[in-house]
């Protein structure tokens, strides 16, 4: 791939576009690791994001590597021989729409680069709940749509009424995605070729304070339990199915194996929360996916569940998770 002549054509076509070289990755994860990718784009608005498809589809036959927040990514210490484009920092519309058909409910939307914590406040703002569980999850709104993201009993999936995206074979069309089909933490999104442009979220009117006060219970619920003085990325691991009927948690059943403090030279499972695999200092990403491989062959052999992460991968051309 020549690198330097899709730099070129890239800042051609989008002049005002930000465009990086030789970016690290570890700048852009929670769990601040990864080597460096040859080209990041990071698109302002939805004008740029389809000159950036069109020039890598149409000119180089590629498909960019598209992420939010990288707060549920783990990158390769060699970094990964990719275009990446991410949305933070931009795509940040965000807007209270006019009164629609659905009684009841008022509509927000969001541009793919807005954090979930913003737009958990711009809620509480506009008088508005469901999206209190939002506010602590580290997030953008492109990446809680693609993952199905949720915490404390709540999910994307259930206040998203539909999303607008664009894929790289097609950057000239807009999809509308009503209704768009959600599983724990799955979304049609993943595996295609879709970039997520915005997302709209029905909401019910609610009281402020009662929203604020929910909010506020949730964060002192996760500064008590979770690891937050340490990089990681969330839950390292997803819920297991239900076993007779009983719901199955991952934490538990690492917590059972004895794994809590287990380390494998700068990464831990952590001391405070099972679920999380911290970055103690210095930690590699060869270092976590070591512990974590550990991790699950350890409760595969001692209750015969098989944990299946919950962290997205991402490294050069052939890379796999090694477990």
């Amino acid at each position: 791939m020549n690198w330097n002549a899709l730099y070129d054509r890239l800042r051609a076509e989008a002049p005002g576009l930000e465009l990086r070289r030789d970016e690290p990755m570890s700048r852009h994860t929670t769990f601040r690791v990864g080597g460096a990718v040859p080209i990041m784009a990071l698109p302002k608005n939805e004008e740029e994001v389809q000159r950036v498809l069109s020039v890598a589809a149409m000119e180089f036959g590629i498909k960019p590597f598209f992420m939010g927040k990288g707060s549920n990514l783990l990158v390769s210490d060699g970094g990964a021989d990719l275009l990446v484009m991410k949305s933070c920092d931009g795509l940040s519309r965000l807007e209270l729409l006019p009164e629609g058909e659905r009684p009841g409910h008022r509509t927000i939307l969001a541009g793919s680069g807005v954090s979930l914590a913003r737009l958990a406040n711009f809620a509480l703002e506009c008088g508005l709940t469901g999206l209190e569980f939002a506010h602590g999850i580290p997030g953008s709104v492109g990446g809680g749509a693609y993952m199905n993201a949720g915490a404390y009993g709540g999910e994307m999936g259930q206040v998203i009424s539909s999303v607008s995206s664009v894929s790289c074979p097609d950057q000239e069309l807009v999809r509308e995605h009503v209704d768009p089909e959600f599983s724990y933490r799955h979304s049609q999104f993943q595996g295609g070729d879709d970039f997520i442009l915005r997302a709209c979220f029905s909401l019910k009117p609610g009281d402020p304070a009662e929203i604020k006060a929910k909010m506020d219970d949730f964060a002192a619920r996760r500064r008590e339990k979770q690891p937050l003085e340490y990089p990681s990325a969330g839950s390292a691991f997803k819920r297991p199915a239900p076993a007779d009927g009983q719901p199955v948690y991952a934490a538990a059943l690492i917590d059972r194996c004895g794994l809590k403090g287990l380390t494998v030279g700068g990464a831990q499972v952590s001391e405070k929360h099972a679920g999380f695999v911290v970055n103690r200092g210095g930690a590699t990403c060869g270092d976590i996916v070591e512990l974590m491989a550990q991790v699950r062959e350890r409760v595969l052999r001692e209750t015969g569940v098989t944990l299946e992460p919950e962290v997205r991968y991402l490294g050069m051309e052939g890379e796999e998770w090694n477990f």
